[in-house]
Order: C-alpha cells, then structure tokens, then sequence
C-alpha cells in the first residue's frame, strides 16, 4: 500500500479486537481525518479479518437513529460488512465466550438474488428486483465495552461497525408492501421484551448500495443484508433464548450458551 495511514488505523483496530481488549477510539495521531479515509482503513480491516471469518458476505447498517448519530458526532448511518463464517441459520446457538461484550439487535434481513451493478444511482425502488428474499434476523454486536458517549464514529467505522455476525431466519419472497412498517416482536426467555414496526429495509439497501459504489465495492448474489433494529438493542447471557417474529416472515431464534 502506499496509503500508510488507514493500513496503521486498520491493523491497530484488527489488534486490540483480537487481543480482546476494551474499545477505545484511535488515538489522535491515526484518528481518521473523514468519514472517507475512515471508510478506506475499513477496506484494510476486512483483508486482515477475512483470513479468519471468511470472505465478505453480506453488508449491515449502523447508527440510524438519530440518538446514535448525535452521539457519535455524525448526521447519518454507517456501513460494515458481515464475513461468511459468522452468518448463522435460525435457530442458532451462540457461545457467548467468543464475545467480549455481545449485544444484539433484531432486524429485517434481505438477500439479494443476482448482483447489483456497480455505480448506479439506487432508490429504494430500483433495488426491489434484486432481492430475493426478506427474513427475521439477529446482527451480534460486539462493542468490546465500548462507552457510547465517548465512541468517535470514524474509529467505529474502522473497526466495522461492531459487527459479529448474524442469525437469520428462512427467507421468503416479498414485495415492498409485505415488509415496510411491518411489525416485528421480541421475546426473551419466552417473556415480550419489546416490537416495533420496520421503515422501508429496500430504501437501506439502496443506502448501503450506494455508500459501496462509491468504494467499488459490488454486492452479489447471495449476500446478506441487515437493514437496522426494529427494537432497541439488548444484552443477552448464557442461558438465554431470544425469539425474534416478524409478521408474514417467520421468526429467528438465538440460543446463547
């Protein structure tokens, strides 16, 4: 490479994960200067990852409410990507000892049915053709203890926005009508914890389709993408058993042992 700074970001980010230490934002001297170069240490963290997740399957969404965003000092989402050996088929059991801090979330997930050309200006209704399928999922955060009111978006970004993985339930063919404000219901322990309703999951797509042209970055077929929680996050423990029921989707189950 002849950029040293985002492989210096990248590799300090890969480190400090793999060392299970707490997360904290790059130091000044390697800060990243914009969302941009953020984004450009992102592309160094997947090559040092892949070796040992698998190659890049699918791509996910942080940081869409407002909330999160005023924390973080940004005024819009960010984007990761989801590597192939931590996508899980509903029901899943997770082992919570390869988490420092896991978290999770639960979302509609899409899968893209052929690929989507580079450098398109998408919509969320030019994206509609190249999915193949919504289901329930579950994104696994691992923030490493992070403290949200201190979390600089660009280290975030470095380190792929969090993402552990996913759990994703059974995917169904769907029109935009079948999962925009859709209603999505959380329990825990058999016991409700919480619902919400989706927005529209094809306008994200088109988002993240469009943050990815901009990098040269393809989505194909095949791949997975999560488009943002319907319910607040929430920890969850050895022991536990989450379901996740999306009305007309079927459901996702986590097991944590």
């Amino acid at each position: 490479m002849t950029d040293t700074r985002p492989d210096a970001m990248a590799r300090h980010m890969w480190d400090a994960r793999r060392a299970r230490e707490k997360f904290a934002n790059l130091p000044e001297p390697l800060k990243p200067t914009s969302i941009a170069e953020a984004y450009r240490a992102q592309e160094v963290y997947y090559r040092l990852a892949e070796p040992v997740y698998g190659p890049v399957a699918g791509v996910k969404v942080a940081t869409t409410t407002k909330v999160m965003q005023e924390l973080m000092g940004i005024t819009h989402p960010c984007g990761g990507a989801i590597f192939a050996r931590t996508i899980h088929s509903s029901p899943a059991r997770i082992k919570k000892s390869d988490f420092i801090n896991l978290r999770v979330e639960s979302e509609i997930a899409l899968e893209l049915g052929s690929d989507m050309p580079l450098g398109a200006p998408w919509t969320a209704e030019s994206v509609v053709p190249f999915v193949a399928g919504a289901m329930p999922a579950y994104e696994l955060i691992e923030d490493r203890n992070a403290v949200y009111t201190k979390t600089q978006a660009v280290s975030m970004i470095v380190e792929n926005c969090w993402n552990g993985g996913v759990v994703i339930g059974a995917p169904k063919p769907v029109s935009t009508s079948d999962i925009v404000g859709v209603t999505g219901h959380q329990t825990l322990n058999g016991k409700p914890i919480g619902s919400g309703k989706s927005e529209n999951p094809f306008a994200t797509l088109a988002w993240l389709a469009n943050l990815l042209a901009e990098r040269g970055r393809p989505l194909t077929a095949g791949m997975v993408v999560i488009t943002g929680s319907l319910i607040p996050t929430f920890s969850i423990v050895p022991g536990d058993r989450a379901v996740f029921a999306v009305e007309g989707l079927g459901e996702a189950v986590l097991e944590i042992v």
